[in-house]
């Protein structure tokens, strides 16, 4: 056949001085056609020189314009419009095919099998240089992941180098993409470059595809479910997304991201690499300036750039923000609930219904907020004490059982003085109690100290409690607190009578009596 001829080749040799039977003998073609490719190129004026830089398939068009040129009996699609459609959620192949027969047949046109739609649809992709939308749907997903390389920051004061990690995410459907500087690679700055990234992004998607990183996910087992971390799926579910990672070893799962994060070392760390950066702020702005300019920067064998195609095609499809943005916060498990319906927190407690002392419960803490849960009920809230604070209590009334009986009423000083006042007729756990609210600076930073001074006496007699404290008075400490007592009660010095009395300005504190080194009893 005429069309299988190397029309170029055969004017290539020609004009290397081979004959017309040289070339048959060479190439093995009929000198038929080699006649009729050199009868063409005179006809057409055409020599090597002007077809030295053609292609093959150029020279062949030019010497036989229209051969081979098979016209199909099948009515054609608008293949844009199809590439286009696709788009959009929900639309599938099928769907363009089964509306391409639907029209075609009500003009009475043949039509094509799904078969050679779908080949004919990836052809015209491939020729036009678009990438194929059947994997890819506009705003339905971001991959997300932390970039390999890093970039450095100097501490101006100290000279110290500390390393940079980037956060990058793209949109698998326009490429656009998204990095956030971070000090390190914890949970924290996980869900922190996870709220940026929506802002930025200035929309959300149904899907959000991470690596198995355990800030994320818990545990991805090759069958059953996904186990994921609690503060990211909140997250997640905050801007109304579902996490689906990528399966294990398996980079493919999110290939977008994967081919940005290698953009990224070029167009972010090799593009600063001459610039020094003393602060987290400036590099955040510098490396946005990367990004856009990476952003706008036109596709290669497409119309249009990351920007033009996320702004035009992709943003329109995306969801809307939540009206308050995700606060980030941090999980504390298995809190028992102590017997004061308190559970304790950065050295403050916070109350609980009194129906669950005793039970182990989860504590969520954002800057600003403290909640408790058991299972998945939230029982109550706070607002989170300052940072400085130390031994202070948020206490909501409605967590409290109605009445006095109730041992958080013990708090109260009056009642506090006038237990420690029963203790013994001398009072001296009366002076231990006062010793120990002179010593804190806020009152209520005493109670616990004291009541665990007067709890003493349900385990020992008040006798000896009161004697455990005369003693303790005695030594070198100022203000005796429990830790102090709980020993002399325990080796029942409290009870001998050869403990001599301290001489006045003497500081060697109390001696133990010859009883404690006999095993005495309480």
């Amino acid at each position: 056949m005429v069309r299988k001829i190397k029309a170029k080749l055969v004017l290539q040799l020609r004009n290397q001085g081979l004959s017309r039977r040289a070339i048959e003998s060479a190439q093995g073609m009929s000198r038929h056609s080699i006649q009729a490719v050199l009868d063409a190129a005179e006809l057409a004026g055409l020599g090597w020189a002007d077809v030295a830089e053609l292609s093959e398939g150029e020279v062949y068009s030019a010497l036989f314009p229209g051969r081979g040129v098979r016209e199909s009996v099948f009515a054609q699609p608008d293949w844009a419009r199809v590439h286009a459609e696709l788009a959009r959620v929900g639309v599938t192949l099928k769907l363009l095919h089964q509306e391409y027969v639907d029209a075609s047949s009500r003009a009475g046109q043949a039509t094509m099998s799904y078969d050679r739609f779908c080949r004919l649809y990836g052809e015209h992709a491939a020729v036009t240089g678009a990438s194929s939308r059947v994997g890819h749907k506009a705003g339905r997903s971001i991959e997300v992941d932390w970039s390999g390389p890093t970039i450095q920051l100097l501490d101006p004061t100290t000279g110290e180098i500390s390393k940079v990690y980037l956060f990058v995410a793209c949109l698998p459907f326009s490429r656009y993409a998204f990095v956030e500087a971070s000090l390190d690679m914890r949970q924290e700055s996980w869900l922190r470059a996870h709220a940026a990234m929506f802002t930025f992004f200035g929309g959300s998607v149904p899907r959000l595809v991470p690596d198995n990183l355990k800030t994320g996910v818990i545990s991805h087992p090759r069958e059953g479910e996904v186990v994921l971390n609690d503060a990211y799926r909140e997250m997640a579910g905050h801007y109304s997304a579902a996490v689906l990672p990528g399966r294990v070893r398996a980079p493919k799962d999110k290939a977008s991201v994967e081919n940005t994060v290698s953009h990224v070392a070029t167009w972010v760390i090799a593009g600063l690499r001459h610039e020094q950066f003393t602060s987290l702020a400036q590099l955040r702005e510098r490396i946005r300036q990367q990004i856009d300019a990476y952003n706008r920067q036109p596709f290669q064998k497409r119309d249009g750039s990351r920007l033009s195609v996320f702004t035009t095609e992709e943003l329109p499809l995306m969801q809307p923000l939540p009206a308050v943005p995700f606060e980030i916060s941090t999980w504390s498990y298995r809190r028992k609930v102590n017997k004061n319906a308190h559970v304790v927190w950065a050295k403050n407690f916070y109350s609980v219904p009194f129906s669950h002392i005793g039970a182990l419960v989860d504590l969520r803490v954002t800057d600003t907020m403290l909640e408790v849960y058991r299972a998945d009920e939230r029982l109550t809230c706070h607002l989170l004490l300052a940072a400085s604070a130390v031994n202070q209590y948020q206490t909501n009334d409605a967590d409290l059982p109605e009445g006095r009986s109730w041992q958080a009423w013990d708090r109260d000083r009056d009642r506090i003085n006038d237990w420690a006042a029963r203790t013994g007729p001398a009072t001296v756990t009366v002076t231990v109690i006062g010793k120990i609210f002179e010593a804190v600076s806020i009152e209520e930073a005493g109670f616990e100290p004291a009541l665990a001074v007067l709890r003493l006496s349900r385990r020992f007699s008040p006798a000896r409690v009161e004697a455990a404290c005369a003693m303790a008075l005695r030594g070198p400490i100022r203000s005796p607190r429990y830790a102090h007592l709980r020993p002399i009660l325990d080796t029942g010095q409290d009870k001998t009578g050869l403990i001599p009395e301290e001489p006045e300005g003497d500081d060697r504190g109390y001696v133990r009596g010859s009883a404690y080194y006999a095993g005495g009893t309480r």
